[in-house]
């Protein structure tokens, strides 16, 4: 049985005396992902901080972390590597700045562009 009258969601709020008062919640709800094709994509290789290591960086992704995730996966996947998707990037281990690029234009990322 719940109470409407329960303190715990109230935390943190400031009594008012306004009969019309509202408690606001923290819903924040994530923004929806764009369409592929409005997506601005850049794909580089870097080299810094990464033991001299080369990974191709795909930045500007725009959307939810679940979708920046699945893109990351599939990119990953069809490079057969590893890597991560976080912070909106994703970082796929080795020099497959030209494969990758190949691939988000059959996706429908026709925004995308290379840099360096």
């Amino acid at each position: 049985m719940k109470n409407n009258n329960d303190w715990k969601e109230r935390l943190n709020v400031v009594y008012s005396t306004n009969p019309n008062f509202n408690y606001e919640t923290d819903d924040d709800e994530e923004q929806g992902t764009p369409a592929p094709a409005q997506q601005n994509l850049r794909v580089q290789l870097d080299r810094k901080n990464r033991g001299g290591k080369v990974v191709t960086l795909i930045t500007g992704f725009v959307g939810t972390d679940n979708d920046l995730k699945d893109l990351g996966k599939f990119l990953k996947t069809k490079c057969g590597v590893g890597g991560a998707a976080k912070d909106g990037e994703i970082i796929v281990q080795g020099d497959f700045k030209q494969k990758i690029l190949e691939l988000l234009k059959k996706e429908g990322y026709t925004q995308t562009k290379p840099i360096g």
